[in-house]
């Protein structure tokens, strides 16, 4: 998996060594940013969603722990990247991921990587179990995952879905749409005992919001807020079986 990441360190020549050893030897690290000091990496930690922050420890007016004092809510691993081996009792008391030593060692320094990339999949994987749709013990609702958490939806304000590559556009009754990172097959098993249905290979309708059907091989529905579309003809038995 990619982590996002920056790098804060005060010393240019430093920062250039990890960044070129990121770029070469990891490359699931995407650098966002770099900042010399305090202020500049709250700047960049608050303007992010961050997975990893490489994070000198002895910085101009101030070092690395009060810099995540700063910081408060801290949702990032954290990799110290210092020359003095007396701060690692007070990193682990920091719940640091990592301590590296300088000069940066290139197989300590993937293995770190390798470490955080382990916590961040197992975290999304614990999310994702989190984030599955419950329309059946949530009372009519369904819950999407966005980058910082989830939104939860009235299954009755959604219009319909809409397939794209391995993305759904949920179009809402207020006219507003969300993008959600599932496939609509994913989100046609997360509402299957609702009252949707799927009129074709890229469209999943809400059957009360139908307002009209047009005959043909397939037809068409069109839906309250006057969208038409398509049924395919190996979809229309199990549309007009709603209304039987």
């Amino acid at each position: 998996m990619k982590l996002n990441a920056i790098i804060v360190e005060d010393e240019e020549n430093s920062r250039l060594i990890l960044r070129n050893y990121l770029t070469k030897y990891c490359p699931n690290i995407l650098i966002l940013g770099e900042a010399a000091n305090i202020e500049d990496a709250l700047v960049l930690i608050r303007n992010n969603v961050l997975d990893v922050v490489f994070l000198d420890v002895e910085m101009p007016y101030g070092n690395a722990f009060d810099l995540l004092d700063k910081v408060g809510d801290i949702n990032f691993e954290t990799i110290f990247v210092t020359a003095y081996n007396h701060y690692a009792i007070e990193a682990l008391n920091a719940h640091a991921s990592y301590y590296l030593m300088k000069p940066i060692s290139i197989d300590e320094l993937i293995k770190a990587v390798d470490y955080v990339t382990e916590i961040r999949t197992k975290e999304e994987a614990l999310q994702d179990q989190i984030l599955i749709p419950k329309t059946n013990t949530v009372n009519g609702k369904i819950t999407i995952p966005q980058q910082d958490g989830f939104e939860v939806l009235e299954t009755a304000d959604i219009m319909y879905c809409k397939a794209d590559d391995n993305y759904t556009e949920i179009f809402l009754n207020n006219n507003k749409k969300k993008l959600v990172s599932k496939t609509l097959k994913y989100i046609e098993g997360s509402l299957k005992d609702s009252n949707f249905a799927r009129v074709h290979k890229s469209y999943l309708v809400n059957v009360n919001e139908i307002v009209k059907y047009v005959k043909g091989k397939g037809g068409s529905v069109v839906l309250s807020n006057g969208k038409e579309i398509l049924v395919s003809a190996s979809k229309k038995s199990d549309l007009l079986s709603y209304f039987k």
